[in-house]
């Protein structure tokens, strides 16, 4: 939720080109990784909500947990960056991850909610890391024309982890234990069946990144012989931007973004899942929400062969943003396979926002590059705010219809951000940008 996206062109100096084709397809693994793991909280919220007899409010912190990551670590990520350079940093953020990933049995063990919340976080503070490092990385390996067909490339990659991520994860997650027809929560044998599943969840993810990590170390020498040394101003404080309208719009237009995408997200399991709408089990509902993030995957090569041409980024931005609010408001006004699906469509929508807002900000702000991405980067902390205000509106409803509410004000914002985008001066002055630069 994403998204798991998060991304910008940076200003590194110039890299080395060679090796750089190599360097990029291993870094590409990592946008994969992280778009996996992201895309696990939303059918874990359905799990832990069972396991753990939480109301929708409890389990989505969950989600608060993962994405308040974003805003704490965002800038010690830069330091570290900073200070190890690209290879060893992306290696410290994928052994956090297993360490994570390592806390979730003992968590569980204990049979303790907040010790899964505290091993989301640590799992999440890597992925910040990996994130600050790896966006920039990829869009300096090779030449500045080609930069963004790069990050687009990742990106690619990333939509398709969060694809595999639950149909993968929900037939352990949300199978067996507590979530069999006969079963009764209260059931000890039953708890502790589901919670050895999502043990073995995430053991299986810590593996993964575990494999991840030797895969970078052993390529460390690629990776540094074709990366760019950080410069002084790759470390700058996020809070320059602060001055900055443009910036300032562009990060409080990602804090909606994300918290909107990640609310539907992460809710779509046990919406799918309630009799007024399709009334299959959890662990179907669970992947089909693998169609969500899927949608958002095929959107994301529809919308940028979409930039390659005449049409401007901000109208395509303005026309996915209306058609994910008119959405929202189908699905708070229907029920059954409508609102089902209308709700699914919405990712189809989400797929160019992350990029577009990012590039236009960029493009618009007076702030350094590297400020304004920090501070756009520190918006992404939208994904944990928003869900559980959706969760309290859930707990308080007959049905989970309202909740789409909440991600509705969020694109309705979105719809102004992108017209106003669509009239400012970009930093050389024109009053819009080339198709081409997003």
């Amino acid at each position: 939720m994403t998204d798991a996206n998060t991304g910008s062109p940076g200003t590194a100096a110039p890299a080395p080109t060679k090796g750089t084709g190599l360097a990029f397809a291993y870094v590409t693994t990592l946008f994969f990784a992280w778009g996996f793991v992201t895309s696990l909280i939303g059918p874990l919220i359905a799990a832990v909500r069972r396991v753990f007899e939480l109301s929708y409010t409890e389990a989505t912190l969950t989600t608060f947990a993962w994405f308040i990551a974003y805003g704490i670590a965002s800038i010690p990520a830069a330091a570290i960056l900073g200070r190890l350079g690209y290879s060893r940093a992306i290696i410290v953020a994928l052994v956090t991850m297993v360490a994570g990933c390592l806390i979730v049995p003992i968590a569980t063990i204990v049979d303790w909610y907040p010790g899964v919340l505290i091993a989301l976080f640590v799992i999440a503070s890597g992925v910040t890391l990996l994130q600050v490092g790896a966006n920039p990385l990829v869009a300096a390996l090779g030449s500045a024309k080609s930069s963004h067909a790069r990050l687009n490339f990742s990106q690619f990659f990333n939509s398709l982890g969060t694809t595999l991520g639950p149909l993968i994860a929900a037939p352990i997650l949300l199978t067996g234990g507590v979530f069999a027809a006969d079963a009764v929560i209260s059931d000890p044998a039953s708890r502790a069946e589901s919670l050895r599943s999502i043990d073995l969840a995430f053991l299986a993810v810590g593996v993964f990144f575990a494999v991840v990590a030797g895969f970078i170390f052993s390529a460390r020498k690629t990776i540094n012989a074709a990366a760019p040394v950080p410069t002084a101003e790759d470390r700058m404080s996020p809070l320059v931007a602060l001055k900055s309208p443009w910036a300032v719009f562009g990060a409080l237009a990602i804090f909606f973004y994300v918290g909107s995408e990640v609310t539907i997200g992460d809710l779509l399991t046990n919406f799918l899942h309630s009799p007024e709408i399709l009334n299959v089990p959890l662990a179907t509902a669970g992947s089909m929400v693998a169609y969500y993030w899927g949608g958002a995957m095929v959107g994301r090569l529809v919308g940028g062969l979409l930039m390659l041409t005449s049409i401007r980024a901000t109208t395509i931005l303005i026309v996915n943003t209306a058609v994910a609010a008119a959405l929202c408001l189908v699905v708070t006004q229907t029920t059954g396979p409508t609102a089902a699906y209308a709700a699914i469509a919405i990712g189809f929508f989400n797929s160019i926002m992350f990029p577009t807002i990012f590039t236009l900000t960029l493009e618009r702000s007076t702030a350094p590059i590297p400020a304004t991405s920090g501070l756009l980067v520190f918006g992404i902390i939208g994904g944990a705010v928003l869900p559980p205000v959706a969760g309290y509106i859930a707990d308080s409803s007959a049905t989970l219809n309202p909740v789409f509410y909440v991600p509705l004000a969020g694109y309705l914002l979105l719809v102004l951000f992108a017209v106003a985008a669509s009239r400012a001066k970009t930093r050389g002055g024109d009053v819009v940008a080339a198709p081409s630069g997003h």
